[in-house]
């Protein structure tokens, strides 16, 4: 009964680790193709899944505020 718990276990860690590496690899893309078509491009051509933009969103160079 041991031996499986822990064959149980190392599958459950490594499906575990395999969705964080994909959800990773997706969010890096999709970053990329951001980074490519540049800051002017329209938000629901860049995100088109996201219905509700965000209040912080920006569009154009960002300088921090200095506080």
């Amino acid at each position: 009964m041991k031996k499986v718990l822990q064959v149980i276990s190392g599958v459950v860690v490594l499906a575990g680790i395999g969705v964080l590496i994909i959800r990773r690899i997706n969010t890096r893309r999709s970053l990329d193709r951001v980074a490519d078509n540049g800051y002017e491009t329209a938000h629901d051509v860049l995100f088109p899944k996201r219905n509700i933009r965000s209040r912080k969103l920006r569009y154009g160079p960002v300088h921090p505020d200095m506080n």
